[in-house]
């Protein structure tokens, strides 16, 4: 990101996010290569159903869209299913996000929102990730990974 001045012992990849056009399916196929105890939620402010699987220190998230004109459905029938975005962990998320915008960074989100398991998320452009849609995640205490 421009401006990172940030040491990287401060970062951590949270998770992995894939967008799928059938949760149960994709699921079961996760499940098969063996990871076990997917959270499902349904995330009715983003449009979408969501399960987690804990993946090492990460999660793997399997995001599918619950309305047809949602923006994560526009990005499925553009794009197909498969890679979604990264999540970034961070300890203090809106200082980050005070951080960045200073710094010049493009984010999608100015103040942290909700997301699955409680987390504080919020999430930066593409434009300023190279391409890559990024999520930044609160990990202090009793939150995140």
């Amino acid at each position: 990101m421009a401006g990172a001045d940030v040491p990287t012992s401060t970062r951590s990849l949270h998770h992995v996010a894939l967008v799928v056009s059938d949760l149960d399916a994709a699921v079961a196929g996760y499940e098969a290569l063996g990871f076990a105890g997917a959270e499902r939620f349904d995330v009715s402010e983003q449009a979408v159903e969501v399960a987690t699987f804990k993946a090492g220190s990460g999660w793997l998230e399997l995001i599918r869209p619950t309305d047809p004109g949602g923006p994560i459905a526009r990005y499925l029938a553009k794009r197909g299913e498969g890679f979604h975005h990264l999540a970034y962990g961070v300890p203090d998320l809106p200082s980050e996000l005070e951080r960045l915008e200073r710094a010049g960074v493009r984010l999608i989100d100015r103040v942290p929102r909700c997301g699955v398991h409680g987390w504080s998320i919020a999430f930066v452009h593409p434009e300023s990730c190279g391409g890559v849609l990024t999520e930044l995640v609160e990990t202090s205490e009793g939150q995140g990974a």
